[in-house]
């Protein structure tokens, strides 16, 4: 079963203040996701949820996403086991993001490269250039061991 959710309300101080979730997805039919750890609050990754993907992920609270480059839903941790139970959901004042706070399951790796965070590089600039150097570069896994039949 899938969860209907309204359409946003027609006056801004009921939809910054009212009970109603309303998400509001863009004109592909998504809304961001800002994923942090429910435990120390580290920024774990940014994905895009679809209207099955935030209703399978109230519904059974594990983390489900919608992938843009494979164009279809994901239940994150499907293949490598680190699951996401959501802990909390929040969403922003216009109701056009929501946050995730989550227990990370298996090797406490979020990120499809092995990493805890996707987030696992820093952007500066050298010689006149932008650069981007790794600032962890420890794997919980191996991606060509955990994703050999993707």
């Amino acid at each position: 079963m899938t969860l209907a959710f309204a359409s946003p309300p027609q006056e801004k101080a009921e939809l910054e203040s009212g009970p109603a979730f309303t998400p509001r997805f863009d004109d592909k039919g998504l809304i961001t996701a800002v994923v942090t750890d429910a435990r120390d609050g580290e920024l774990l990754m940014v994905a895009h949820m679809n209207a099955e993907a935030l209703s399978l992920t109230l519904e059974t609270g594990i983390a489900h996403y919608y992938s843009r480059s494979r164009d279809r839903l994901w239940k994150k941790g499907e293949s490598s086991g680190n699951f996401q139970t959501v802990r909390e959901i929040r969403t922003d004042c216009d109701q056009d993001a929501v946050w995730l706070k989550v227990s990370v399951a298996g090797q406490d790796a979020t990120c499809h490269t092995g990493r805890r965070s996707c987030f696992y590089r820093t952007v500066g600039v050298a010689e006149g250039e932008a650069k981007v150097a790794i600032i962890d570069d420890h794997r919980h896994f191996d991606p060509a061991q955990i994703y050999a039949d993707n």
